[in-house]
């Protein structure tokens, strides 16, 4: 897939049109309540793996679900994971890469067991859904809205707020947390997840394409080692399916899901996914 200089210059504008407050608030809210020690509650809280579901049920939840935090499209969140599935196949990558694109966000349909308090239902998105970061280290000037970094409580503290807060230098990011969202969730129902035969890259695409801050931003070179320039190099590739394939396009879930239900019992079996 080619990427366009005009393409790169109209995708993630923070700052266009009537978009702009409610993506801005979104983005206020997440790093004003995203701290180290919520992101612990959050895993303790929602990595409890008692929800069986099977997968075509839980891919029409997000017909339900649109993006508050994403400024180029407005569309239920189900249309961009077909659209980025579609990209995908119309290149004619590995199969296991068009289900990862079938279902990268498919994190986001925490908002059944959410709430407001803790961000992640369908008013209050902060814990779900944007651009992740490393908690309870010094935030970067490449998160969205940096003025917003210092309202984190964690760059008050004598430990978070450091380079490399409670974690080692070069310790690889698969050993840092994350702020709390959709990308984490799903990582972690598929890694538990028995029939689960999604390879490395794509699991690595699932968990790491919403932390911009690294991949795309350049940011957290203190903790990273070899195996996360691997891991950048996947990430990017599949960035491109993830950004620049957004459109006004509607699908119907229903139509595609011939093609690629095969695929997605070749790497998730056909029981049930506990989230």
């Amino acid at each position: 897939m080619e990427v366009t200089a005009e393409q790169k210059k109209s995708f993630r504008n923070y700052e266009k049109g009537d978009v702009t407050a409610a993506v801005k608030e979104h983005y206020r809210k997440m790093r004003t309540r995203q701290t180290y020690s919520y992101v612990q509650r959050m895993k303790s809280r929602y990595l409890t793996y008692d929800r069986p579901m099977d997968l075509w049920d839980a891919m029409k939840k997000l017909n339900d679900l649109i993006d508050v935090s994403d400024p180029d499209i407005n569309l239920p969140n189900v249309q961009h994971l077909i659209q980025s599935a579609e990209a995908i196949r119309a290149d004619h990558r590995p199969d296991w890469m068009q289900l990862v694109g079938l279902i990268h966000d498919l994190g986001k349909m925490m908002y059944v067991k959410g709430c407001d308090e803790d961000g992640t239902s369908q008013d209050e998105q902060w814990g779900m859904v944007g651009d992740v970061f490393v908690v309870g280290c010094r935030l970067p000037d490449t998160c969205v809205y940096p003025e917003f970094n210092q309202l984190n409580p964690d760059m008050h503290d004598p430990v978070y707020s450091t380079d490399l807060g409670p974690y080692e230098k070069g310790c690889g990011l698969d050993s840092v947390d994350l702020a709390w969202g959709h990308d984490e969730y799903l990582y972690q129902v598929l890694m538990n997840h028995r029939e689960n035969k999604i390879p490395e890259e794509g699991m690595v695409m699932i968990r790491y394409h919403s932390f911009y801050p690294w991949h795309t931003g350049g940011s957290y070179t203190q903790f990273t080692n070899q195996k996360d320039e691997r891991y950048k190099e996947w990430v990017l590739d599949f960035n491109k399916y993830d950004l620049y394939t957004k459109s006004q396009k509607i699908y119907d879930l229903e139509e595609v899901k011939d093609y690629y239900e095969p695929i997605a019992v070749k790497y998730l079996g056909s029981g049930p996914i506990y989230f």
